[in-house]
């Protein structure tokens, strides 16, 4: 019986795994019938060592064949190019080979197949755990973790039910399998099974965005955030991001505190750009009248400079490099709260005095930092309750009670009416990669 089912599904799916991959067909030799070809697949060798340093017992064929385990690793492995594993098909024709030769019951090929489908189940696992291309990680714990070969194997083996474990790895995420999942029904529909080049950079982007628990999105892509509870959807709001000169950060970080009445530190092209012209042109009058201080020193308590004193034709000229801080009030970009969290960009979402500009179209247009349509929404979750300022100081800071991982993406694939299309690409990275950071 054992032996029966081999075969019934090594020539079942290895038909299916070889008319959709041709080049490996054409490797492994057409003409000769499946199950009687010569298995000189490679084993890794992570994969080897796995195995007689743990002394593991099977995953793949134990308490007898797991046909439906075997079929879906090869259904996932036939789609895996749309996760950027391009040798996935001549992967699923290995898995089918192996299959075969174990339909002989000899311990040796069965055991031989057993590290074979192990191995390309773990190509396929490191594939889609690879970090986000210039993504910015300010804890090395979000980065998507478990692409050891024995911590895949180990975590796939503990599985209650096999099959049902691989189609859940294998999803990453909702966002990344409703995108993935859609373009290969289109592909399969159209017959063209070379995936987009853009389909790849998106899925590339969101691969780092969790498959469950709470947390906050950003998406340069559309100018949104998202906020998720329990994995789910629970709110959102139009957010104004980067402009294609300051795009917006990928970043995954933890926030901790929000900032009531914050400073705002105008970036160096504004106080050249904007500042000191127009201290030129209308005096210290304008200068008072926003709020603004010279300082020495970007610091909790930095020493003011008298802005007499300043050179600003220099400043103006881009020869004088100068910090400015803006005191909290009416006019302060910052609005009445902030949102920080760690990154080296020094990027984080705030509140703001313009509100109109959430009514446009095209929302990228801040320098970089991410401006929020709701900030008392926003506060509200996550702080649990109303977000109302214990005090009138500047700069006060109130913990949240738990830590909100927050992470900010670019998303121009969408799927709408059961169709995938794709946005303006406004930083350029569906064509070249983002280069904030070095994975």
């Amino acid at each position: 019986m054992k032996r029966d089912l081999l075969k019934g599904l090594a020539i079942g799916v290895c038909a299916s795994a070889l008319m959709s991959a041709a080049p490996a067909e054409a490797q492994l030799g057409a003409a000769a019938p499946v199950a009687a070809q010569s298995l000189a697949v490679p084993v890794l060798a992570s994969v080897s060592a796995f195995y007689d340093t743990w002394r593991a017992q099977p995953i793949w064929f134990r308490n007898g064949v797991n046909a439906a385990a075997i079929a879906q690793l090869t259904a996932i492995l036939q789609r895996a190019p749309f996760d950027g594993l391009a040798s996935g098909p001549q992967l699923a024709v290995q898995v089918q080979v192996a299959a075969a030769q174990a339909a002989s019951g000899k311990p040796e090929d069965v055991a031989n197949a057993e590290r074979v489908l192990s191995s390309a189940w773990v190509q396929y696992v490191q594939t889609i755990k690879k970090p986000t291309t210039g993504m910015i990680y300010a804890y090395s714990v979000l980065q998507p973790q478990g692409s050891r070969a024995d911590q895949i194997l180990l975590t796939t083996a503990a599985a209650p039910s096999l099959e049902r474990y691989l189609a859940s790895a294998a999803s990453v995420n909702a966002i990344y399998a409703q995108l993935r999942d859609t373009a290969w029904a289109q592909a399969q529909a159209s017959g063209n099974l070379t995936p987009d080049p853009r389909l790849l950079a998106n899925l590339d982007r969101v691969r780092s965005l969790p498959a469950t628990g709470r947390f906050l999105l950003v998406d340069s892509g559309t100018s949104m955030l998202t906020l998720y509870q329990d994995g789910q959807q629970v709110d959102s709001m139009k957010v104004i991001t980067g402009t294609s000169e300051l795009p917006t950060p990928l970043i995954a970080s933890n926030m901790y505190y929000i900032t009531y009445h914050p400073y705002w530190h105008a970036p160096d092209h504004l106080v050249r750009k904007t500042i000191a012209p127009n201290v030129l042109k209308l005096g210290m009058g304008y200068f008072k009248s926003h709020g603004y201080d010279v300082i020495d020193e970007w610091s909790e308590h930095p020493t003011i400079i008298d802005p007499k004193t300043v050179d600003w034709k220099a400043a103006a000229a881009g020869k004088l490099h100068l910090l400015i801080r803006q005191d909290p009030g009416p006019l302060n970009s910052m609005g009445i709260l902030k949102f920080p969290f760690p990154n080296p960009q020094d990027i984080y979402l705030h509140d703001t005095p313009d509100h109109a500009k959430f009514a446009l179209a095209n929302r990228n247009l801040s320098n970089g930092c991410v401006r929020v349509e709701d900030a008392k929404r926003l506060g509200r979750w996550l702080l649990g309750h109303e977000p109302v300022a214990p005090g009138s100081d500047a700069e006060t800071r109130v913990q949240l009670q738990q830590g909100t991982r927050v992470y900010l993406t670019y998303i121009t694939a969408q799927v709408r009416d059961g169709k995938l299309s794709y946005l303006p690409d406004v930083y350029g990275w569906d064509r070249a990669a983002p280069q904030f950071a070095s994975n």
